[in-house]
């Protein structure tokens, strides 16, 4: 059964959410990669203000491909989650609530994680036009000289993620090859 979820999370979706549900996530998100990421952490290095508030938000690690006639974005496929974890924790530390990518995370990201009360979800790579389609209005925010790494918000209905570590630490990475090792 998957679980449908109106972004942005609450504490209470955060609390709920267990390593291996199925969700459907609606509303809101921001989109960023490598590059965003990198300048991002360079201003909170500075002790400089962010050009966006990543308070109570979800971040997609995404580049989009550009958009076909009659959708908001081309093909947007996850991007490896593990490319952001030098920065992640710093991002989390400012309210940062949930990520969504693809690929297992470092020890230092989920303890971040479990310290700010945050989930990461994992899109399917390889279903980058499905994706698309549940992604309905997409809004520059900073960063353009970007390109597609620049800092989006996506206006997203029924996007398709499964929770991949949850607030408690359960990871999906870590418990589900355990069960189909052969003895």
């Amino acid at each position: 059964m998957q679980k449908r979820i109106q972004l942005p999370l609450t504490d209470a979706d955060i609390k709920e959410l267990r390593a291996g549900d199925s969700v459907l996530l609606s509303g809101t998100l921001l989109t960023g990669r490598d590059a965003a990421h990198k300048r991002l952490f360079e201003l909170i290095e500075a002790g400089k203000p962010l050009p966006v508030d990543l308070r109570g938000e979800v971040i997609y690690y995404v580049g989009p491909a550009p958009a076909k006639p009659g959708y908001a974005v081309g093909p947007a496929g996850p991007t490896s989650s593990y490319r952001m974890d030098k920065y992640t924790p710093a991002l989390l530390d400012l309210g940062l609530r949930g990520m969504i990518g693809k690929g297992a995370r470092s020890p230092e990201v989920v303890e971040s994680m479990k310290k700010n009360g945050c989930v990461y979800f994992a899109a399917i790579g390889g279903a980058a036009a499905l994706i698309a389609k549940s992604i309905k209005k997409e809004e520059l925010l900073c960063y353009e000289d970007l390109g597609t790494e620049a800092v989006r918000r996506y206006t997203v209905e029924d996007f398709p993620c499964i929770v991949a570590i949850d607030s408690e630490g359960g990871n999906v990475y870590e418990s589900e090859p355990v069960k189909y090792r052969r003895e």
